[in-house]
């Protein structure tokens, strides 16, 4: 049984609790030393001892917990956690009925009503990401409540709450049977290879499906195509299954190789006539540009902040000139796919990188269209800073 605290909130976030703002951030809390135990239920209140919600301690990057319920004397416990996957689950009906999509994401933390903690589907397994000590105090509760709901072959967790936001290294099987991998699913047709046992990273990030289906569908055929930060070659294997004539991807980790030529494989696609380059994204792009390499489609991904021998690489700050790079070896008339998920900031100032990028450069361009997350990611209106994915498809003119 967790303890329980009644914590007094300053009348600027009660105000943003009441319309349903779900982030418990330090700032919110008076006598916030008092809190020692993650897992800690707090029952928020206002200055006059009037009830808010009741929420959890979870320290993470975004803040020190989630509110969990506006009703006040509601119990979180299994039941509790049963009714929110329920509804999770009821939600996704379309995709679980989706032979040609065998991964997806259940639950979505505070979009569905528990911040701190995600689900995700892959053919028959469930993957639980905990994103701080405090969420996983009630681990039994939600998996028991998980179990309670579906037919799954296995479980597996990722613990995501190292002190330093890195992932904690452990055995990530829960219950159920052990996977055989690599373990292989479909999104939209195309077939992934994903290894639920080898730490934070499975093997494809499952928000960009349908950025990767308008790629095949629409833009690769007979282009040319570069695929920055590519990490395992989604995009490329979407684009090649389209149609590109060629695709070139690039990504500084060695293991990008041996994966892209796993997922390119497994599709019917010849690695041997793509290229697949391990090497500092930021030297590609000088070596472009000496070489006068030019791409008829370029697909731009990168973290939201990365680290090399020679680069630090935060969006905010530095999107822009990685467009400038990036317009300087797209073909006149090509397109970029200019996708990032940085949560601190939003589309309309996206859009602003795109514009100052064009303008510095003497250059023209259209917008095609944009994306935020799909529908399996869910989230609500009071968290937009949860909405974090933001890709636009950028037509340049000259």
């Amino acid at each position: 049984m967790q303890n329980q605290y009644t914590m007094v909130v300053g009348p600027k976030h009660a105000e943003k609790f009441k319309k349903g703002y779900p982030l418990i951030e330090k700032e919110a809390l008076q006598d916030v030393e008092e809190l020692q135990e993650e897992g800690a239920i707090l029952h928020l209140v206002d200055q006059k001892n009037r009830f808010i919600g009741i929420g959890y301690y979870g320290k993470q990057n975004k803040g020190y917990g989630w509110m969990l319920s506006r009703k006040e004397g509601e119990v979180i416990d299994q039941s509790f956690f049963y009714k929110r996957l329920k509804s999770a689950i009821a939600n996704r009906k379309s995709f679980f009925e989706d032979a040609n999509t065998t991964a997806f994401r259940v639950f979505n933390g505070e979009g569905d009503g528990v911040g701190g903690v995600t689900i995700e589907y892959f053919d028959g397994y469930y993957v639980i990401n905990w994103y701080s000590e405090g969420i996983y105090q009630f681990k039994d509760d939600i998996i028991n409540a998980l179990k309670g709901l579906v037919d799954f072959k296995g479980i597996y967790e990722k613990k995501r709450f190292d002190t330093k936001g890195k992932y904690v290294e452990d055995d990530d099987f829960v219950t159920g049977e052990r996977g055989e991998f690599p373990l292989i699913v479909k999104e939209n047709g195309v077939n992934f290879a994903v290894y639920l046992n080898e730490g934070a990273m499975v093997g494809v990030f499952l928000d960009q499906r349908n950025v990767r289906k308008q790629i095949r569908d629409v833009y690769a055929k007979g282009k040319n195509v570069l695929n920055m930060f590519s990490y395992t070659g989604a995009f490329s294997v979407f684009a090649a299954v389209g149609g590109a004539s060629k695709t070139t991807s690039v990504d500084v980790a060695n293991r990008s190789l041996a994966k892209t030529i796993e997922q390119f494989s497994l599709n019917g696609v010849d690695y041997e006539a793509q290229d697949i380059i391990v090497d500092d994204v930021f030297k590609y792009f000088k070596f472009a540009a000496k070489k006068n390499l030019s791409y008829d489609l370029v697909i731009l991904d990168p973290p939201s902040f990365a680290k090399t021998k020679k680069h630090t690489f935060s969006a905010a700050k530095d999107y822009k000139n990685l467009l400038k790079d990036t317009i300087a070896i797209t073909e006149n008339g090509g397109v970029i796919v200019a996708s990032t998920n940085a949560s601190n900031f939003d589309m309309n100032r996206f859009k602003t990188f795109i514009d100052a990028a064009f303008k510095e450069t003497n250059g023209k361009y259209k917008i095609l269209e944009e994306h935020t997350l799909p529908e399996d990611f869910k989230t609500i209106t009071e968290f937009k800073q949860g909405d974090y994915l933001k890709v636009v498809f950028i037509k340049k003119i000259k």
